[in-house]
């Protein structure tokens, strides 16, 4: 029996503790479409999840071959929504991290960083245009401030980490 569940995440690192959560009570992930994720029920902690967002679309050709050097890592690919990628590895095979080092999760904050700014500035032009048009417009338009605001946040909250990291690295490089 399939389980839906409807949840919306501006952190990664928090959707991922919550599909592990999930995965802990029994209930494994088995898709995802924005914003329903699909759970099987299974045995309590099977699996582990992490997710990762792709410097290009799934169907890409780097993409792909990302995709199969995970599988054969024995890492199955779950989902994927525009460029995030949903993985899950069995517990019982060990530790599951993808980004093992501070240049790496680095460079993943990175470009969810621009990858949310780029979706800021697509909000940003309507938001503006529509303010100027109609009252029906003005409603839209406060619908693409609150995603700027809400996606502001999440650019704010990820440079923040970024600089931590980059301190905690010259701390422990030195």
């Amino acid at each position: 029996m399939t389980i839906k569940k409807k949840k919306i995440f501006i952190d990664y690192e928090k959707e991922e503790k919550w599909l592990n959560e999930m995965a802990a009570k029994g209930l494994h992930l088995v898709n995802y479409s924005f914003p329903t994720y699909f759970f099987q029920q299974g045995e309590p902690a099977e699996y582990c999840y992490r997710i990762q967002l792709l410097d290009n679309l799934p169907n890409h050709e780097e993409s792909k071959e990302y995709i199969e050097f995970m599988k054969e890592n024995e890492v199955e690919y779950i989902a994927s929504s525009m460029r995030w990628v949903y993985f899950r590895k069995r517990a019982a095979d060990g530790p599951f991290e993808i980004f093992s080092d501070y240049k790496s999760k680095i460079k993943h904050y990175s470009n969810i960083v621009t990858f949310m700014s780029l979706f800021i500035f697509i909000n940003l032009i309507p938001a503006i245009y529509n303010m100027t048009i109609s009252r029906i417009n003005m409603y839209v338009s406060l619908l693409n401030w609150a995603a700027i605001l809400l996606l502001g946040f999440a650019v704010i909250m990820y440079m923040r980490r970024i600089n931590q990291l980059k301190k905690e690295e010259k701390l422990y490089h030195k």
